[in-house]
């Protein structure tokens, strides 16, 4: 059982006078871990509506503390005065979205940019105040809360013929907006760590409070942002593909660099070094990953983030290149058996964070060194799996699939010219793959439950896709053997299908076909792993 934190937890109710007060002294703000303000404009009118009319719109939850975090958002689009070292802060963990719409519409200077409202005495609705769009009978509830610019706006509703319906009808608003007390849950001097797993269980808007967020918020100063060196680092692998790689995924391999685990602990800890030893760890992290990057570009032909099997691939492969530029033709041997093995043994589908930290040191020993057995990381999938795994995008079997095919130097059927391997693994595309039995014929034959297997899967142009169409290979491979002449054998293999010299395509079946198959994809991949 955790720590019991119920002595640090107070709750109380506040007048929106004071929130507002509070927000305009600093002393209440947004922290950069929140999400950014996403509302729209209904939901800020039915927000005001029910502050209106007396409903409940939930509670805050504000965590006072010493400790500042720097990179703090303002509220909204408005600045905020900065307060000194011994002021506490309250950061706001939940009604991020609420409390923005509450300082827009009540606390903000009335010339002040930023969302605006009204409520409208005559039809008795809120409405956004446009800019330029002044009526008489809609009061801007920025007034609210200045008492001289509330009372000349009372004034001025005596020139209307519905004088008296009017300011009652706005006496009821002021009553109700001032005597309104909203739930406030106060968590008091918890540290970091603490207060991350009270976020993710509490946060109404289902936002997870990642590590890479509290880790810019935490180790920000002026002359330090985590945030632009991990955009640098990004930016050094982009040429490669790379770009798009999770910030999270880049912090994780500085951890793996320094501390040898990418645990939440282990990231927490690089807290405690200085800005200058996070400088230099972050310079050491982005040589190890442009290394790793080079070698997963160029051994395995990976041109993109997307095609990674798993992100514990390129941490690991980071984490070999630490302390090393090149790697021996031994050691890129032994890198291979890992690669293939752990990709199609699905070797990081579980285990999480503490799996990975537990294999860096493993992975690295092996490859570096020659430490342990090859076949610790995964086994070849035997011939029978190929026709039982479904490709899917998002599946580590299914990426390594892709990647062992762009292995082969694949050749388009219809004219034996080489695909563009670079240019199909640059982002998935299913243009530019092809189903050697169309999907529409399975069905048709009763097979349509096992048409999208890997071992039906082959890899062709978009040109070349619309070439075969929808016919089955009874119909498709003769013409295509006649125009490849004696290239058709090796045009075949180069797309690891049975070769049509031996193979009867007119005849066979599927169950044939995806057993003969079977047998040439697992060939190949062990030819991978060997080398």
């Amino acid at each position: 059982m955790k720590a019991d934190i119920s002595s640090q937890l107070s709750t109380e109710t506040a007048y929106f006078t004071q929130l507002v007060a509070d927000i305009k002294k600093g002393e209440v703000k947004i922290p950069q871990f929140q999400r950014k303000f996403v509302w729209k404009d209904d939901q800020a009118l039915d927000l005001l509506d029910s502050i209106a009319n007396g409903y409940p719109i939930g509670s805050l939850l504000l965590w006072k503390t010493k400790d500042k975090l720097h990179a703090a958002r303002d509220i909204g689009v408005f600045q905020l005065p900065k307060t000194d070292d011994l002021t506490p802060t309250h950061y706001v963990l939940d009604g991020q979205q609420r409390l923005t719409v509450i300082y827009s519409c009540l606390g903000a200077p009335e010339d002040a940019p930023g969302y605006k409202a009204g409520y409208d005495l005559s039809q008795e609705e809120f409405v956004e105040l446009k800019v330029g769009a002044v009526k008489p009978d809609v009061f801007p509830l920025r007034k609210l809360f200045n008492t001289t610019s509330l009372l000349n706006f009372r004034t001025s509703l005596l020139s209307s013929p519905n004088a008296q319906l009017l300011q009652k009808r706005l006496d009821e608003l002021i009553a109700a907006f001032t005597q309104y007390k909203l739930p406030v849950v106060t968590l008091k001097d918890l540290t970091i760590d603490e207060v991350c797993p009270i976020f993710e269980r509490i946060n109404s808007s289902g936002t997870r409070l990642s590590t890479y967020d509290l880790m810019v918020a935490a180790t920000w100063a002026e002359d330090f942002d985590l945030n632009e060196k991990v955009s640098a680092i990004l930016t050094s692998i982009e040429a490669k593909g790379y770009g798009e790689t999770e910030r999270s995924t880049i912090l994780k391999s500085v951890s793996a660099v320094h501390l040898g685990s990418i645990q939440d602990k282990a990231l927490r800890e690089l807290r405690n070094l200085s800005t200058a030893q996070i400088d230099a760890l972050a310079s050491k992290t982005e040589a190890a990953l442009q290394h790793a990057v080079d070698a997963l570009s160029t051994q395995f032909k990976i041109h993109s983030w997307d095609f990674l099997s798993y992100e514990a691939v390129l941490i690991v492969t980071t984490y070999i290149f630490r302390e090393t530029k090149h790697l021996t033709a031994e050691q890129s041997a032994r890198l291979r058996q890992w690669f293939w093995r752990a990709s199609f043994g699905e070797r990081y589908k579980v285990g999480g964070e503490n799996f990975v930290s537990k294999d860096l040191e493993n992975v690295a020993g092996y490859v570096l060194s020659g430490i342990g057995e090859a076949d610790q990381f995964g086994s070849v999938p035997q011939p029978g799996e190929w026709g039982k795994t479904q490709f899917k995008s998002n599946v580590s079997r299914s990426r390594a699939f892709i990647l062992a095919l762009a292995a082969a130097a694949p050749r388009n059927l219809p004219n034996g010219m080489n695909v563009d391997v670079q240019h199909a693994l640059s982002s998935y595309n299913k243009k530019e793959y092809h189903h050697v039995f169309p999907r529409a014929y399975l069905k048709a034959i009763g097979e349509g439950d096992s048409s999208n297997v890997l071992g039906n899967i082959v890899m062709l142009t978009s040109s070349s896709n619309k070439t075969i169409s929808d016919n089955p290979p009874s119909k498709y491979v003769p013409p295509l053997c006649a125009s490849l002449g004696s290239n058709c054998d090796s045009v075949f293999a180069s797309n690891l299908l049975p070769a049509p010299s031996v193979f009867d395509y007119g005849k066979a079946t599927y169950t044939e076909f995806l057993a003969q198959r079977g047998k040439l994809m697992t060939e190949h991949v062990t030819k991978l792993i060997l080398g």
